[in-house]
């Protein structure tokens, strides 16, 4: 399946938003690099703990700040979010081809959101030193983007080679 091979659909942005979780993010990146953005992203997410705005707003917030771990608890919550709207199954390892195809039906734009957000958190548990969990993640990302159109491919390269060294440095240690 191709995940750029779509109609135009209304994107995640297009969402309708509570005024008030409108505003808090605006004042938050008006604010951004004080005490107060956080807060006030967090006052979104307790309006519209479901919205992609108020989720994608918090994770750049995270990942912006290096907050990987924070980010990656977003990224986790959008896949179960999305995974729910999309009638896919609550953890990403029980997707498969079928369930994929099935969340086509409902809107090819949000299961290529899902997918980014599944790379996305793959990509983080790399720069988190989850080496095993996050190849997981990007191998499932690839097994369902046959033509690699969101570049899980080159991340898996990455995270093989860096396996691969460990296992030679871990038999060289033992031979000493």
């Amino acid at each position: 399946m191709d995940l750029l091979d779509f109609e135009a659909e209304s994107l995640y942005f297009d969402e309708p938003l509570k005024q008030e979780a409108q505003r808090c993010i605006e004042q938050a990146a008006a604010s951004y690099g004080t005490v107060q953005a956080e807060g006030l992203l967090m006052r979104a997410y307790f309006l519209e703990p479901e919205h992609p705005s108020v989720l994608v707003a918090l994770y750049r917030y995270f990942y912006y700040r290096h907050q990987l771990a924070d980010a990656l608890l977003v990224a986790d919550r959008v896949l179960r979010v999305f995974a729910a709207r999309l009638g896919l199954p609550g953890d990403w390892r029980d997707l498969n081809e079928a369930r994929f195809a099935s969340g086509v039906l409902v809107s090819m734009t949000a299961l290529r959101f899902y997918m980014l957000a599944l790379k996305g958190a793959g990509y983080l548990e790399l720069r988190l030193g989850h080496l095993e969990s996050a190849l997981g993640r990007l191998r499932k990302v690839a097994e369902l983007d046959a033509n690699d159109r969101l570049g899980a491919q080159a991340l898996i390269d990455v995270v093989e080679q860096e396996l691969s060294e460990r296992d030679r440095t871990d038999v060289a240690d033992v031979a000493v």
